[in-house]
């Protein structure tokens, strides 16, 4: 594990005690039991209905830029994104190093954000899943870097008895191994997780061994229970979507290309209508 990624999970270590402190895992356990009845959308399905699969992130902030649009609003950005096409939306939530909160799912849902929308944070704990099927979140990220396999299995099972989906992201050929434990998405991330430096190349070069190991045919044809393929960061050029599509990858999470412009729902159109054109 990577020296920023250590610190990060460390910390999370120590907010996840507050956070049950606060809010015993009891009355979470109980909240959360009362929102069982009603169901989220697939993250999964709406992927793979999408033609163009864009996850449009809400990402005030990050470790190495420092704040991207410290004013950029939950109750705005979300929501506009829905309204130019996004497939689904993927919001921060962690607080220390991204600027997030967990209310942000809930303030853009109240907005009228339907689509499913990703809990994107460090999970390490149990108690996290709970906050994000608390806080309206459809699918929740687990970061194979952060977890055992034997861990990440277990998340994976008790996020989808929450009715929540995964979506599993590895960085490198040492962790495709987590490509089979059954997360409904998996996800290659083209940052480094040490030196924060962005190449797409990662998810081209892991396409092939990826597919292999989620149970893709040589023609890319997935089986019905094999995972969406995403393709995470340093994703700023519609072209780079379109070759990415051709290398079996259905969703895209793109956050600093729109939230560094004025406005980032019209930068998302603008994106969208660029690869339209293309096809």
């Amino acid at each position: 594990m990577s020296d920023i990624l250590q610190e990060i999970v460390a910390h999370k270590r120590i907010e996840v005690e507050r956070f049950k402190a606060e809010l015993s895992e009891q009355e979470i356990h109980r909240r959360v039991n009362a929102l069982l009845d009603f169901s989220v959308a697939s993250m999964r399905q709406a992927l793979t209905d999408s033609p163009t699969g864009i996850i449009a992130e809400f990402k005030r902030r990050s470790p190495s830029k420092g704040w991207i649009k410290e004013e950029g609003r939950a109750d705005q950005i979300p929501y506009s994104y829905q309204q130019n096409g996004a497939a689904a939306l993927s919001i921060l939530t962690d607080e220390k190093y991204f600027g997030g909160h967990d209310d942000f799912i809930g303030t853009a849902r109240k907005q009228g954000v339907t689509i499913p929308v990703l809990y994107k944070n460090f999970v390490i704990d149990e108690y996290q899943l709970f906050q994000a099927r608390l806080c309206g979140a459809s699918a929740v990220l687990l970061i194979a870097a952060c977890l055992t396999v034997q861990q990440c299995s277990s998340l994976l099972k008790t996020a989808h008895e929450l009715g929540m989906e995964v979506l599993l992201e590895m960085h490198d050929e040492h962790e495709l191994e987590y490509a089979n434990l059954g997360a409904d998405l998996c996800g290659i991330n083209n940052r480094h997780l040490g030196s924060f430096v962005t190449d797409v190349e990662t998810s081209f070069r892991l396409a092939d061994r990826l597919r292999s190991e989620c149970g893709y045919s040589t023609d890319m044809t997935a089986t019905t229970s094999a995972p969406v393929l995403v393709s995470e960061s340093g994703i700023s050029n519609p072209k780079t979507v379109c070759e990415l599509r051709d290398a079996g990858f259905r969703g895209f999470l793109i956050g600093e290309t729109f939230m560094k412009t004025p406005d980032p729902g019209q930068a998302l159109h603008d994106f969208i209508n660029q690869i339209c054109n293309m096809h």
